[in-house]
């Protein structure tokens, strides 16, 4: 399981990367299995119906560190909205626009996790997955982003064969194009959870200081006001995943919710 510090983590940068989790004969054995087509699995299918036991995506989300972590943020049982290999072939000449998955979601109170896996060792020269921390909820429409370049602060993967990334709905991101002389894949899953998203993970760090410092921080694209707001947002949110509705970072949202003239009313 996740501890707060990490699941805060999360919160404040949109996605969560475990290295090399998954073992070496899993990543041969997934580069066989890309290379075929993958069983069509309808949307909101529960995980044993849509993965069957020994299938290999059933075994990915049954070890250990991707079981634990994927508890910890959508709970039990979630379900997959679906699942989807993409594959970059080399010297290809173009890459994916910045973007966020599907409509835009305004949900303030659940969030989708989507899996990233990638069984290569992922070098700079075959481009990997472009992420840009802490952009998740800064809502946008698919690829209304798709016209910025660049951005300060963006990562592009690299990374050792066997990593998987977990990722909020709303991150902004693109797979950048592929100059090696060889072939690159990345498998997606996308789950919903089924249960409020409330204190899924080990909390015996719940008042950390470091959940605080968690939250708070910036980065280098967010402007010197509006990006403020990112900070409001996550507080907002920790709040509805820690169940503590006075959580607050320097009394951000404790300043902007008082309103003395309702409470007089009561």
């Amino acid at each position: 399981m996740l501890s707060s510090v990490q699941v805060a983590r999360f919160v404040a940068h949109g996605f969560l990367r475990l290295d090399g989790v998954v073992p070496a004969e899993m990543n041969t054995e997934a580069l066989g299995v890309f290379a075929g087509d993958l069983p069509v699995v309808p949307y909101g299918t529960p995980v044993p119906k849509a993965f069957p036991e020994d299938s290999f995506a059933r075994r990915l989300v049954e070890l250990p560190s991707v079981a634990g972590a994927l508890r910890s943020l959508v709970g039990p049982d979630p379900t997959v909205d679906h699942h989807f290999v993409h594959t970059r072939q080399p010297h290809e000449g173009s890459a994916q626009p910045l973007h966020a998955d599907a409509l835009i979601d305004v949900r303030p109170d659940a969030f989708d996790v989507q899996l990233m896996y990638y069984p290569q060792d992922v070098t700079a020269d075959m481009g990997g997955t472009l992420v840009v921390p802490g952009s998740h909820l800064r809502r946008i429409n698919e690829s209304d982003t798709g016209r910025y370049q660049n951005l300060l602060g963006q990562t592009r993967l690299t990374c050792t064969a066997g990593t998987v990334m977990l990722l909020h709905h709303g991150i902004w991101h693109g797979g950048r194009r592929n100059d090696s002389d060889t072939v690159r894949h990345m498998y997606k899953i996308r789950f919903n959870p089924t249960v409020p998203q409330v204190r899924l993970w080990d909390v015996t760090d719940l008042n950390s200081p470091a959940v605080s410092e968690e939250l708070g921080r910036t980065f280098p694209w967010y402007e010197g006001a509006t990006g403020r707001l990112e900070i409001h947002n996550r507080i907002q949110l920790w709040r509805t995943l820690s169940g503590d509705a006075d959580f607050d970072i320097d009394y951000w949202a404790t300043r902007i919710a008082n309103r003395p003239a309702l409470r007089s009313q009561a």
